[in-house]
């Protein structure tokens, strides 16, 4: 095999790799919230539709929290898409609709990239807030949308301008009242929640789901099997030391989708260098060309590998 036919076959397993979705007890809880949100239709194939929390036509949201690579987007985006109640039907054209924040994040930019989502039109860019929201509500409104995903939500509140602040959630809020109204849900890192939640209104309006950390004790043995499966698509044997796993965890700060990710790396690097198994100089390998670390702060290398800080580091955010 050629050199150039050997990484185009490398490239094939590894995509195929990055193709799976592996779910958890975080799909079960994030899909138990979003069930709660949404009223079923009995005629089977139509969609459904928000739960009203009060007489005046109050919908509810949720704030998902995790660590920058943990692998939240792919899990509401997965939950979205197959979720029986949010199906494409006559009466909901766009039972769902996701965006990630646009930079810079504006009202107007926020407003401009849901309507461009939803497929409509660009808008003029002096066109004045008020108008681009409304025709945000009126658009949700026609594609029968129930649920609004806003990713990176984190991002919307970066100003120190507390006012500021408060007109995002006042028109996020107005999304979720009267004819018309949706499921709001925002996902981001940590500072989300901390953000957004000083308004006793949000906090009465949005359930908060914090993703829990990968551990040894509760993920191990999950972790071990979608390695050993992953090895077996890509044809190698998994040659697993004792403190594999520890150091994978600590390496991924927990999160489990970057536990995924250097897998990947990894098995990508054991395929490249035509090896037979997937073993810990591998992901020693994968992990230090993404962290562009010395081998003495290489999680899979160093003897006292619990004690390296990973908070110190730039990837870490």
């Amino acid at each position: 095999m050629t050199d150039e036919n050997q990484k185009l076959t490398v490239q094939d397993a590894v995509e195929s790799l990055r193709d799976i979705y592996v779910e958890s007890d975080r799909d079960t809880a994030f899909r138990d919230q979003l069930d709660r949100l949404i009223a079923f239709s009995p005629v089977p194939g139509e969609t459904g539709k928000p739960v009203v929390f009060t007489r005046t036509g109050e919908t509810r949201g949720i704030i998902l929290i995790d660590g920058a690579g943990a692998g939240k987007t792919s899990l509401i985006d997965k939950a979205l898409r197959s979720h029986p109640a949010l199906m494409v039907s006559p009466d909901a054209l766009r039972p769902w609709i996701g965006i990630s924040v646009p930079s810079p994040a504006t009202l107007k930019s926020l407003g401009c990239a849901i309507l461009t989502q939803s497929g409509y039109p660009e808008v003029s860019d002096r066109k004045p807030v008020w108008d681009i929201w409304n025709l945000v509500r009126s658009r949700l409104k026609a594609l029968g949308t129930v649920v609004l995903w806003i990713d990176e939500a984190h991002d919307l509140f970066h100003s120190d301008a507390r006012h500021e602040v408060n007109k995002m959630l006042r028109m996020l809020k107005s999304l979720m009242q009267g004819d018309g109204a949706v499921i709001v849900v925002l996902s981001g890192i940590e500072a989300l929640w901390d953000i957004a939640s000083f308004d006793d209104q949000v906090r009465r309006r949005y359930a908060k789901l914090e993703l829990p950390q990968v551990t040894l004790a509760s993920n191990g043995d999950d972790l071990t099997s979608i390695i050993e499966g992953y090895c077996n698509q890509a044809g190698l044997q998994f040659q697993g030391t004792e403190d594999l796993l520890p150091r994978l965890i600590h390496a991924s700060r927990g999160r489990f989708g970057r536990c995924i990710e250097y897998t990947v790396h990894a098995i990508e690097v054991a395929l490249s260098r035509s090896h037979q198994a997937l073993t810990r100089d591998h992901f020693a390998e994968a992990w230090g060309m993404q962290e562009g670390c010395s081998p003495g702060n290489n999680v899979f290398l160093a003897p006292k590998w619990a004690q390296i800080d990973l908070r110190a580091r730039k990837q870490a955010a």
